[in-house]
């Protein structure tokens, strides 16, 4: 006599079944990828300048996130703001946007900084332009007297005036280490990987973003309007082929040298981290710096010692060059 199967245990049998077919499909996909070398979505990371071996802190983001904090950070130190100022406007953008350049908002609010154009702060167009936008949170920033010595979620609200002002708080820890990789504070602090996708790279736009945010004095012999012009409009094209502004080699990827000093550490590390942050958009393949390099083909490894050097006395400078996919 055959036995009957009762509903509840065909209903069970059947559970199994799918959620036997969905973890066969998953360690499937994940032997798929680890033998494809595919390491998963490009990100970028920030960690604490900590030696001491135990767990350092950090932040992951995207490449977007990295490259609009990155040129937040830029647009400070271009106008002499110190890092403080630097840490409370990426806590203000990570509050407001998540370090997203989105065209919605609360109201009229756009922007990494939610500015609204109906308050003054600009065109949508310009507000869209995170230079300009970070420029005019700079600029906000500046005229709160003493806000180097507030508390990072009051300065922040003197520029803001936002309806949860102490919501910036929570971003201080966060937008402290970004600011310290992102001014150049903290050395080869600041790593993206993912795969390239193949696409070439512009030098020319590798130039022309440098000086919209770093300003054009950062290449030598370069011409130009205003990086950050009210306006919000891109700087032109930025410069010859000559003295850092690279030149395509039919053997290999065309390079964006920028010239520092040789006691200036921090300013190459500036330049080399958001050479990193912008890499996906603006296809930077190789970033190097004094006896550091970070490239596209081994972002797993982070930022490795340049061969045949064992430490920044073998450096004859901190310049940075960009060598741009092609």
């Amino acid at each position: 006599m055959s036995e009957t199967v009762s509903p509840s245990r065909r209903g069970r049998l059947l559970r199994f079944t799918a959620a036997l077919t969905v973890l066969l499909a998953v360690a499937g996909y994940v032997a798929v990828r680890y033998v494809s070398g595919d390491s998963g979505p490009p990100r970028c990371t920030a960690r604490a300048a900590d030696a001491s071996g135990g767990d350092v802190p950090s932040y992951e983001m995207s490449p977007e996130q990295a490259a609009n904090a990155a040129t937040i950070s830029a647009v400070g130190t271009t106008r002499g703001m110190p890092e403080r100022a630097v840490t409370i406007a990426l806590a203000t953008a990570l509050q407001e946007s998540a370090l997203r350049n989105i065209d919605h908002g609360d109201r009229d609010s756009v922007g990494l900084f939610q500015q609204r154009p109906s308050k003054g702060w600009g065109t949508v167009e310009q507000i869209l332009d995170p230079v300009y936008s970070a420029g005019k949170f700079y600029a906000g920033l500046a005229e709160v007297p003493g806000y180097s010595r507030l508390p990072l979620t009051e300065a922040a609200q003197r520029v803001q005036r936002s309806g949860f002002p102490q919501a910036y708080a929570k971003h201080e820890p966060d937008a402290t280490l970004l600011s310290a990789a992102l001014t150049g504070r903290a050395a080869a602090t600041l790593t993206c990987t993912g795969a390239s996708d193949g696409e070439p790279g512009d030098p020319a736009k590798v130039r022309t973003a440098l000086a919209r945010a770093f300003g054009p004095e950062v290449l030598p012999g370069t011409a130009g309007a205003d990086p950050a012009a009210e306006g919000g409009e891109a700087g032109g094209q930025t410069g010859g082929q000559a003295d850092g502004g690279g030149q395509a080699d039919a053997k290999g990827p065309a390079e964006v040298a920028v010239p520092v000093g040789a006691s200036d550490s921090a300013r190459g590390w500036e330049l080399a981290h958001w050479a990193v942050a912008h890499s996906a958009d603006l296809r930077i393949a190789e970033v190097s710096v004094g006896n550091r390099v970070w490239s596209a083909a081994k972002s797993e490894e982070g930022w490795r010692k340049t061969e045949g050097q064992s430490g920044p006395e073998k450096s004859a400078a901190n310049d940075v060059r960009m060598r741009i996919a092609q």
